[in-house]
């Protein structure tokens, strides 16, 4: 025995712990506990028909089933029974939005030339936010 713990570099006395009564009868009563809270995370994860990620099963066992649960404790029980969300695909929309010249950044032609020569050939303006009242906001442009 001493011989197989130095090759998998554990100690003899956590090799004999891990192995006693003691702790199998605490490592069946965790498994146990996984079991039902498996079964609490995959009931608000088919919920609805719909396949859910952690936060959204949080909310759902919290607020149709009344279970109050840790968001890591069910992130650990998805990892340790393979419960996997699908990841939404992007929407395509939103390309078409930055493809549009309302987002697109401008070249920069004027290249801090501001005295042409010729009046009204360069336009400049400045934006400022004016807080005033309660959180309101007034924008003032020159």
């Amino acid at each position: 025995v001493s011989h197989l713990c130095q090759v998998a570099g554990v100690s003899r006395q956590g090799y004999h712990a891990y192995f006693s009564e003691r702790r199998r009868q605490i490592r069946q009563e965790r498994e146990s506990r996984d079991m039902a809270l498996r079964d609490f995370v995959l009931k608000a994860f088919h919920f609805k028909k719909r396949k859910k990620g952690a936060r959204q099963i949080k909310m759902v066992l919290s607020g149709h089933f009344g279970v109050t649960m840790n968001l890591k404790c069910i992130r650990r029980i998805m990892r340790k029974y393979n419960i996997v969300c699908p990841i939404r695909k992007a929407k395509p929309y939103k390309r078409l939005i930055k493809a549009t010249a309302e987002h697109r950044v401008v070249p920069n032609h004027l290249k801090r030339e501001f005295k042409q020569g010729t009046p009204y050939k360069v336009l400049l303006t400045d934006i400022t936010y004016i807080f005033y009242g309660n959180g309101k906001r007034a924008y003032l442009s020159t």
